[in-house]
């Protein structure tokens, strides 16, 4: 049986982002890319930055090598400002350099030069 995936309520509107990365093809890899995102894993001072910034949720999916990740913000969230300060918050150079060795993208890049936006080409609601 497949079950979804809980959705908080912030009660407030939110705006969604949603982005795609492709990971190396090496299940090894793979698999430590995983643990780096685990629970007990991933850098608090990660997980703090992506707070600070003002993302209030933020979920990441794999299918085979494929990412694809869900960033929900306020409504006056702004993408581009956001990106630009995480950039610079503690240690944040430092796990992209960390997590870059299981990603297909170029040495230096930034988490915003990393994944790609995706585009909403359908929705249900009103």
């Amino acid at each position: 049986m497949t079950e979804g995936y809980r959705v908080k309520d912030y009660g407030q509107p939110v705006k969604r982002y949603v982005q795609t990365m492709e990971l190396k093809d090496d299940p090894q890899l793979i698999a430590l890319y995983r643990k780096a995102h685990s629970r007990d894993e991933a850098w608090q001072e990660i997980l703090d930055g992506i707070r600070q910034v003002g993302i209030l949720e933020m979920d990441i999916y794999i299918l085979g090598q494929r990412l694809v990740m869900i960033v929900e913000t306020p409504l006056d969230f702004d993408w581009d400002e956001a990106m630009a300060r995480l950039a610079t918050l503690p240690r944040q150079a430092e796990w992209e350099a960390y997590v870059a060795r299981f990603q297909q993208c170029a040495s230096g890049a930034t988490s915003d030069e990393k994944w790609q936006m995706m585009e909403r080409m359908f929705y249900l609601y009103d």
